[in-house]
């Protein structure tokens, strides 16, 4: 699998990039603004990184993105809002608002689609970079 994620936008509400998986957009993402890799505030840099299968006392099965420089436990979870993403990657089928906050959108379904996408995955290779 070929993943990933392109941030499109950023301010004080947080990121909004869009996820591909072997080149075909699959959803949108949502992270924390640059905060200097700060840890739980901060999106992580860009490049390329390995991501693993990880179970999470707090949304079960996932992935979590290894060798992250000065950071760890950064997965991918449903949620909508930044106050949500704890330093993470949220995914959304659209972008929108809620309550006044940048958000995405049907986090949960999208999120358990791609955890059916990549039920046989072992590991994959995630790639981030900027357009802004």
């Amino acid at each position: 699998m070929i993943v990933e994620i392109i941030r499109l936008e950023t301010s004080k509400g947080g990121t909004i990039g869009v996820m591909k998986i072997n080149k075909k957009v699959f959803c949108y993402v949502l992270e924390p603004s640059d905060r200097e890799n700060e840890r739980n505030i901060s999106s992580i840099p860009t490049g390329q990184y390995t991501c693993k299968p990880y179970a999470s006392t707090n949304h079960g099965s996932t992935w979590m993105v290894t060798d992250v420089y000065r950071r760890s436990g950064i997965i991918f979870h449903p949620g909508n809002h930044v106050g949500n993403t704890q330093g993470c990657f949220l995914l959304g089928s659209s972008v929108g608002k809620l309550r006044n906050n940048r958000a995405v959108l049907n986090s949960g379904a999208t999120f358990e689609t791609l955890k059916a996408m990549m039920s046989r995955e072992t590991e994959f290779h995630l790639t981030i970079s900027e357009v802004y």
